[in-house]
């Protein structure tokens, strides 16, 4: 196996040329490479000496010692569990004890959560990620010179060697771990800049949350192997984000389109100086062509794609000059990227243009899932990785997302399966069944409706079946509205007939 592919190599090899260069600039402070190089050194060192075995999960909001622990990781040969801060104690306990982590990195504003979590699933030592990953106060550029440790590839860490386990939900209504290697990180973030470009010359501005794959490979990974700087924001706020666009001439971003929508709809936005911005990207779902054409209006070049995490994420990309064409199209594959569409019930390949089950092979194709066999099983067939989506291709070769096999929608850019849900409100004493479904709702995108049958005699209210779900998921999973009925449909063979609800309750507002 080789080990030019590693990711700890990229911090090595800019820190050994460019030493005082900014890395990262978080709450007005800044961290040149050569001192993220000598932290994650330090930090590794750390973590071997406390032998915290294969993996540690890390549940934090986005800060600079996060981006050292990561870079530790890929130096010794670990993996990072990111955990989403917007769960529940129920699920991160599921997390944990599924991926076995022996450290639980934290911050001090989610000890709480992250002490709730450990009690319903011991077994792990909280750590401090300020302790852990001390990066250093203020700095000056030419500050920050270590570079050992830089060579041919960390001792012992492969290309294949696995460096993030990102758990997705799953239509079981478990999460899955999606396990990537140093190779997907590498492969993905190559074809990346050869469609969306950072430089060393950039400031990337980095609002995704650190939970998420494409808070490490939609930009801010890219940029610290190409020497850029990353402002890099605790959590995404509109006004602090104006700010930082036009004070510090940021010149390229990636969102989903509720962060543009919420930017786009500040009442600062026409006010503000957006002129540095080269081009923005956006993921997570479709942009809604009046926002499209809001930001085209102030001047704004939009790249707009697709992805998921098990192809580490990116898939297809559409360039700013197909956008205003293609309208709610997803573009064409990235370089490296394989593309096709198969016939959901034969699995056989389709030609020309088509309508069929989106498929993925490429070198950013995930290792598999963490301790399931099965469901990688299921994921792939032929060597393609089955997305899930039913995807159209047009003569051109451009793709649109039409529809979902998967019982899945997205709200706010994240991906909520109802099979999550459903298992959380049967739970209910005072529920005799529920189903749930996508809405559509202005500020997110989609938002999840719950038919709720009670049980007998039960006087059960809409917002009691709200809080019940508010103390078991993450907040986004909530349904935004609920419904009463006397049974649920079903087809024949006595299944919940989805489509009969949609086409009941799925034109109604949200709330």
């Amino acid at each position: 196996m080789g080990r030019d592919l590693t990711i700890g190599r990229w911090l090595c090899d800019r820190a050994r040329a460019t030493p005082g260069r900014v890395a990262i600039e978080h709450g007005g402070v800044a961290h040149t490479y050569g001192e993220l190089h000598r932290a994650a050194h330090a930090a590794a060192g750390r973590l071997r000496d406390a032998s915290v075995g294969e993996r540690i999960a890390v549940l934090s909001a986005n800060r600079p010692e996060y981006v050292v622990i990561v870079f530790a990781a890929a130096l010794d040969g670990l993996v990072v569990v990111p955990l989403n801060w917007r769960q529940s104690p129920d699920e991160l306990a599921y997390q944990l004890a599924h991926c076995g982590a022996r450290w639980l990195v934290t911050e001090d504003a989610l000890e709480a959560l992250a002490r709730e979590a450990l009690a319903r699933a011991p077994g792990a030592e909280l750590v401090s990620i300020e302790e852990l990953a001390d990066i250093g106060g203020p700095t000056a550029a030419g500050r920050g010179t270590a570079t050992g440790g830089c060579g041919a590839g960390p001792a012992g860490v492969e290309d294949a060697t696995p460096l993030f386990v990102f758990y997705t939900s799953g239509t079981t209504g478990r999460p899955k771990g999606a396990l990537l290697s140093h190779a997907n990180v590498f492969w993905t973030n190559l074809s990346f800049d050869r469609m969306a470009e950072v430089t060393a010359d950039d400031v990337v501005l980095q609002v995704l949350p650190q939970f998420h794959v494409g808070g490490w490979n939609c930009q801010p990974l890219l940029a610290w192997w190409k020497g850029a700087t990353v402002v890099l924001e605790h959590t995404f706020d509109a006004s602090s984000v104006l700010d930082l666009v036009q004070e510090r001439r940021v010149t390229t971003m990636m969102g989903v389109p509720a962060i543009y929508q919420f930017l786009a709809t500040h009442e600062r936005f026409d006010a503000t100086d957006l002129t540095s911005l080269r081009y923005v990207l956006v993921g997570g779902a479709p942009m809604p062509g009046t926002l499209l054409r809001r930001w085209q209006d102030r001047g704004v070049r939009i790249l707009q794609g697709y992805g998921l995490t098990e192809a580490s994420p990116n898939v297809l990309c559409l360039p700013a000059e197909d956008a205003a064409g293609h309208l709610g199209w997803a573009g064409k594959p990235y370089p490296h990227v394989d593309v096709g569409l198969s016939d959901p019930l034969t699995g056989a390949l389709l030609d020309g243009p088509a309508t069929g089950e989106l498929v993925v092979r490429g070198p950013n194709v995930f290792l598999g899932y963490w301790q399931d066999e099965e469901a990688t099983a299921l994921a792939t067939r032929g060597g393609w990785l089955r997305t899930g989506d039913v995807a159209e291709r047009d003569g051109e070769g451009f793709y649109r997302i039409r529809d979902r096999l998967k019982d899945m929608y997205i709200s706010g850019g994240e991906n909520v399966y109802p099979a999550e849900i459903e298992t959380v409100l049967a739970a209910h004493p005072d529920i005799a069944e529920a189903a749930v479904i996508a809405v559509r709702d202005d500020r997110w995108g989609e938002a999840g409706l719950a038919v709720v049958v009670r049980a007998g005699g039960s006087s059960l209210g809409a917002e009691e079946v709200r809080a019940w779900c508010a103390g078991r998921l993450g907040s986004y999973k909530v349904p935004r509205a609920v419904r009463f009925a006397d049974a649920l449909p079903r087809s024949a063979t006595g299944k919940v007939d989805k489509a009969e609800l949609r086409s009941r309750y799925g034109s109604e507002p949200p709330a």
